[in-house]
């Protein structure tokens, strides 16, 4: 027998054999040797237990259908221990397996303590009872009974040595008070109670135990033990009495009062509407670090004791829901829904597993109905818990309690591989036992959040080939780890700890959409790795980030691929806007845009050079849970922001000196800069504080002290969505040190000196009790705030119908999409048919040649909301697509092995082809240009001139120097040039902050992303005469919409700026695409022209424009008051001078008429268009002075007279102190020799 051990040594050779004879390894990724698999257990449990064997064949073969809810429960729990030790068999884990087992039942004396204490203790000892006893004595007593009697318990922590030592008193009073001969432990318990009395008679204990055998109506035997019981008793009632419940088994659930479901205090007598939480509840947050360990096994345990198990009297309302007469689901007092589980999990059945010690076959229970369990349960979803019977009281913390059946296994050697198999066999599944072989149908997925990949993997189980498409950087996981992309056999994850890191030090895979940019390090992110691997695993699955649905990739693209479904899961998309004045200053972001940066660009990363700033005192508005979410990260993050400034700084000033490094900065920024060093010098000192004290640092008072962090929401806390949808995450945000402050709706954003802002005013809303109504005070209230981040809401993601429109039908709200479904007609062909309203439909308004295309998770309206319910539309939404196919694979019949290969190959060949992006070479062009120039055949061949890009590096192969990690931000990059044939595409890059600079790094064939196209296609007239003005590296970006212009029989007379000659680039490609070239620098180098009809001006491009005008070059190609159209790019200073100057300086030479373009260069991350808002411009129409935002990214084009470019100018230096201080170190670093060496000349 060749055991992994022995194998994984061969290079490649990860294949081992399995405990179950005729098995390896690798065949648990081959669909047929699965069902090999399966049918070995079925015939091993018909083998061991007949009867049980024959009710799950008969389950299995019926597919579950027309089995009673009670029944199909004990089949699956009686089979559950079966396939727990068959699958314990298959890893060599049987060992392991009974350990585990051991250590939960050991803790079963705990729950028999608990109902001991509460039902007995309590009831004999009332609280004023008591305090008639002398607790040192009564504790004195217990302990050297526990010591002299009960020894073999001292081997465990005291809850449950005195819970074992409690039981062993209350079984043997059960066997002394019957009439019958006493049992062996009996006999002992009063053998060891007599001999500690023997010894201890003249001591405390013999005192104390002498008294209650004078109190106790028992005689012999009996009263021996009924009087050592009595002192557990009366010591378990006083400290169950204590305030502070030390134990599980003095822990009784509270009621609950739906109005005061967390603990708050009111700090400002004056301003009642300030919440907090008490002090003496706060926890000491450091970093980014997982904030929450998921808790113990006892406290799981506890839950699982807590809960009625109420599978067995058909009362499972966490699962089903509560439901009024007629079916609709009843709600809380708070209004919300009680509907249970979205995705019908067996929690009963789960718990009564677990209970019994076995987690894996609890695991196998939840996987039937949730495979991708990993990405549910502790600080993530809490439906369950709604629906739980206990709605007057506390209700079991279901999702602690999944989460540990899962961590439970996941601890086992193999424990990854167990629950990896479980997600693709699963012989307790009727409904797919084991994952079928590939049926030669591709379905592309759109979106790899949590109802994209749990789709992708009930469609590989049902043998569909799946290419997930995701906009965000998706890094690759280690090729052993995937085997190849499911190519090989992967390497066995023997133990967790091998594909796990600390969450701070964690490489962000980009995978899992808000999973992973929009939910906080209270949960585990390891787990997104997890099925990132899971599905990275899998033969016919493929994931490509960095693809933009309608830019990149097409729905023509998809059919043309040879796609045989688009299934969209992009879930939620445009950020709402506050209305109030002055709402887009500098420092006001929306909440997405603030988590991306953070979450995605490694800002909270101690190795990485992201720039995000944040000032102090900080403000959120809104009250659901993405609110909270950014309250606290922001909380978090402030502290490392200032260590990391402070770090950079000392390097700096250590390479260049103080004076030097300050002189880079202009007052309002030197200002900020010395306060965030002076703030990251008090969290080092603090550090060193609690370091010394053997404490973790306390960074709460000193956050308040330069004025925290509050979360503001326009009514009530209790009306706020995210205390009536899970108000523990209120609680722990609270116990974090933010504020809440309620009742009051933001007015207007106070901006200072520098147009940044510097206060929030407020309205003080009113809340009638009586009447339940809300209204306005006119009371006015300014909150300081240095940062404000604005969560309130999104809108579904239907961007594709915005770009193309006709494309879909909408809903009568133009949200979601218009549902439909499928069936046949009477010729037997589908067709799409509009659902009723209420309906369960899957289906957009999409046909064309017999294709459909269906939505899933918040782009439906009835599971949009939460992660859990995105994975509940994948599971109720599959089986519909499945349904379209069924009819042709079954006429068809099964195709050969090597045929259906031939087509996955095939696609995946292509698709790696066309949208995989690697480095072709990287042309210096002037001291402070780059031509970046890449093979991305898709993205070149979707160019049209004026769109751009967004260009990263990957985390997983960015070079590190001095423990940083040279990871780009994503960089927005116009298109200069494509070559279509060759599939080629060069973005210009202007070296003037961190990831552009680092875009000099890049090495030939270095795999990058490139996302795109976005943005719009500039407008190309025909027959016009147009102006074009080029600022810099506009010019980079207007030669190729020169070139349109031309195509179009368009006059075209450039403009092209510089601040020096010498930083000109592509002087032939301008001139080949224009009519006239009037070159301007403003020093340096002039640029001699080369054409006749072209001149040079010394001065800006609107000093030039003028001087044109006025005929100072001589002969010119035509006059200004031929022009069209004017289209700049360049500065926003430069694209507002030449604003400007068409109704001052240039007015008389200009047409009234004209049109006038500028590129609008707004600071930009995701690029995705309307989702991360970024991007956002505002806007005045110059005619009505209406305020209205543009969605940049969306629309780059935007008319001159429209756009505010003051507020254009404050918002790209939103993060200029971090990005001069970053600028500043890699100028230490470019600079160094041993730099120099490894990368040549960088900057």
């Amino acid at each position: 027998m060749t055991t992994f051990s022995e194998r994984a040594g061969v290079e490649g050779a990860f294949d081992f054999e399995l405990g179950i004879s005729d098995f390896n390894f690798s065949d648990l990724f081959d669909a047929e040797k699965l069902r090999e698999l399966a049918e070995r257990f079925y015939a091993e449990v018909s083998d061991k237990e007949p009867a049980l064997g024959d009710a799950l064949n008969k389950y299995i073969s019926a597919h579950g259908n027309g089995y009673e809810k009670r029944v199909e429960s004990k089949i699956l729990t009686d089979a559950a221990p079966f396939l727990s030790d068959f699958i314990a068999r298959l890893f060599r884990i049987s060992k392991e397996r009974s350990e585990l087992e051991r250590s939960i039942l050991e803790q079963n004396p705990v729950w028999k303590y608990k109902f001991f204490v509460q039902r007995r203790a309590v009831k004999t000892y009332k609280p004023e009872s008591v305090g008639e006893f002398d607790h040192s004595e009564l504790n004195r007593a217990l302990t050297d009974l526990r010591n002299e009697a009960f020894g073999h318990t001292l081997v465990y922590d005291d809850e449950l040595g005195i819970a074992t030592m409690a039981a062993a008193l209350i079984d043997a009073e059960e066997s002394l008070g019957k009439d019958e001969e006493p049992n062996a432990g009996a006999r002992e318990a009063v053998a060891n109670i007599q001999r500690t009395y023997d010894k201890l008679k003249d001591k405390t204990f013999g005192k104390v135990y002498s008294d209650f055998v004078l109190k106790t109506d028992a005689a012999g035997e009996l009263l021996t033990v009924k009087a050592a019981l009595a002192i557990v008793e009366a010591w378990s009632a006083a400290e169950f009495y204590r305030k502070e419940k030390r134990w599980k088994a003095f822990k009784t659930p509270h009621a609950l009062d739906y109005q005061s479901l967390v603990h708050l205090i009111r700090p400002e007598a004056d301003l009642p509407n300030v919440m907090r939480g008490s002090d003496d509840e706060l926890r000491r947050r450091v970093g980014f670090k997982l904030t929450d360990d998921r808790g113990t096994m006892r406290d799981a345990l506890y839950e699982i004791d807590y809960c009625m198990i109420c599978h067995e009297r058909d009362k499972d309302a966490c699962r089903t829901g509560l439901r009024e007469p007629d079916g609709t689901a009843k709600r809380n007092p708070l209004g919300i829904k009680t509907e249970g589980c979205p995705l019908d999990e067996r929690i009963s059945e789960m718990h009564q597993l677990k209970k019994q010690g076995d987690p894996i076959g609890s695991l196998a229970l939840v996987t039937i109905d949730n495979p991708m369990c990993a990405g549910t349960g502790h600080r993530i979803c809490n439906d369950c818990m709604k629906g739980c019977i206990f709605q007057k009281q506390e209700p079991v913390n279901i999702p602690l309690a999944e989460t540990a059946t899962l961590t439970d296994v996941l601890g086992l050697p193999f424990g990854f591989e167990i629950y990896s198999l479980l997600t693709r066999w699963n012989p307790l599944n009727a409904k797919r036992p084991y994952a079928l072989p590939y049926n030669g149908k591709n379905v592309m997925v759109v979106g790899l959040g949590p109802a994209g990949y749990t789709l992708a993997q009930y469609l590989l189980n049902e043998g569909f080939g799946v290419i997930g498409f995701d906009g965000l950087k998706i890094e690759p996981l280690p090729s052993e780890w995937t085997g190849d992309n499911g190519r090989q056999c992967p390497k066995p994850i023997v133990d967790l700890s091998e594909i796990t890191e600390e969450l701070d030090e964690r490489i962000l895979s980009g995978f899992g959409g808000v999973s992973e940019y929009g939910i906080t390090v209270r949960w585990d992110k390891n787990f997104l790795t997890m099925v990132q691997l899971m599905l990275s695993r899998r033969k016919r699955f493929r994931a490509y980030g960095g693809i933009r649905f309608g830019g990149t990739v097409t729905i023509e693209d998809a059919w043309d691929f040879g796609f045989d479904h688009i299934a969209i899961a992009t879930g939620a998309g445009r950020p709402t806007i506050v209305p109030m004045k002055n709402n887009l200053i500098r420092g006001i972001r929306q909440a997405s845009d603030f988590l991306m940066a953070l979450q995605l660009t490694g800002a909270f990363k101690k190795d990485t050079l992201s720039n995000l700033q944040v000032r102090l005192p900080a403000v959120v508005i809104g009250g659901g849970l993405t609110g909270i979410d950014t309250a606290t990260e922001i909380f978090a993050y402030y502290p490392v922001q200032v260590e990391k400034m402070l770090d950079k700084f000392e390097d700096v000033v250590a390479e260049f000196g103080e004076e030097e490094a300050l002189g880079k900065f202009d007052g309002e920024e030197r200002a900020m800069l010395l306060e965030f060093l002076e703030h990251g010098r008090e969290i080092r000192a603090e550090r060193a504080r609690a370091a010394a004290a053997g404490e973790t640092p306390n960074f709460v008072p000193l956050v308040r002290s330069w004025g925290g962090v509050s979360l503001v929401y326009r009514k009530r806390l209790q009306d706020s969505p995210a205390y009536r949808l899970n108000h523990e995450e209120v609680q722990k945000a609270l116990e974090e040190g933010i504020n809440f402050v309620e009742l009051m709706s933001p007015t207007e954003a106070v901006p200072d000196e520098f147009g940044a802002i510097k206060a929030l005013k407020f309205e003080r809303v009113d809340y009638d009790a009586g009447s339940g109504k809300f209204t306005n005070t006119g009371e006015s209230h300014e909150m300081p705030a240095r940062t404000v981040c604005v969560a309130a809401g999104t809108s579904p993601n239907v961007i594709y119908e915005k770009e193309k429109p006709g494309t879909f039908e909408l809903d009568e709200w133009r949200q979601f999409f218009k549902p439909f479904k499928v069936g046949q007609d009477e010729a037997g062909t589908l067709r799409l048919a509009e659902a009723e309203k209420g309906e369960p439909a899957f289906f957009t308004s999409y046909e064309r040649d017999g294709k459909f295309i269906s939505y899933y998770g918040d782009n439906h309206p009835q599971y949009a909301g939460n992660v859990v319910k995105a994975m509940a539309s994948a599971k109720h939404g599959y089986p519909h697509v499945v349904s379209l196919f069924a009819e042709e694979l079954a006429t068809r019949g099964k195709l050969p092995q090597a045929e259906r290969d031939a087509i996955f190959d095939r696609l995946t060949a292509t698709l790696d082809e066309q949208l995989r992006a690697y480095v072709v070479k990287v042309d210096r062009l002037t001291p402070t240009i780059v031509d970046v120039i890449v093979k991305a055949p898709l993205q070149a061949r979707k160019f049209e001139p004026g769109q751009f890009y967004r260009l990263q590096n990957f985390e997983s192969s960015a070079p590190v120097v001095d423990g940083t990690r040279l990871l780009m931000e994503g960089l927005a990059l116009t298109g200069a040039w494509v070559d279509e044939e060759k599939g080629l595409l060069s973005m210009i890059v202007l070296e003037m902050g961190t990831s552009s600079r680092l875009c000099s790094l890049l090495k030939e064939g270095e795999e990058v992303l490139v996302m795109g196209p976005t943005g719009t296609p500039t407008e190309i007239p025909e027959n016009e005469t147009v102006l074009l003005a080029g600022g810099g590296l506009g010019n980079a970006v207007l030669f190729s919409i020169a070139r349109a212009l031309r195509d179009k029989n368009n006059h075209v007379v450039y403009f092209a700026g510089y601040k020096n000659g010498a930083d000109l680039f592509k002087r032939e490609e301008i001139e080949k695409a224009t009519d006239q070239v009037i070159w301007a620098t403003d020093a340096g180098d002039e640029i001699r022209p080369m054409r006749p009809q072209d001149s040079h001006f010394r001065g800006n491009i609107v000093q030039a424009m003028a001087a044109y005008a006025e005929g100072r070059f001589g002969q010119t190609k035509l006059s200004l008051k031929d022009v069209d159209r004017i289209i700049a790019i360049g500065s926003d200073r430069m694209m507002n001078g030449v604003r400007e100057a068409r109704h001052g300086l240039l007015k008389p030479f200009l047409k009234d008429e004209h049109v006038a373009i500028g590129s609008i260069n707004s600071p930009m991350q995701c690029m995705m268009k309307e989702v991360c808002a970024q991007c956002l411009q505002r806007h005045v129409n110059p005619h009505t002075g209406e305020e209205f935002w543009v969605f940049s990214c969306f629309n780059q084009d935007q008319h001159l007279d429209f756009v505010d470019f003051k507020n254009l100018n404050d918002r790209l230096r939103a993060n200029s102190v971090q990005e001069k201080l970053t600028n500043l170190w890699l100028d230490r670093t470019f600079g160094r020799d041993d730099f120099k060496k490894l990368y040549g000349r960088a900057a």
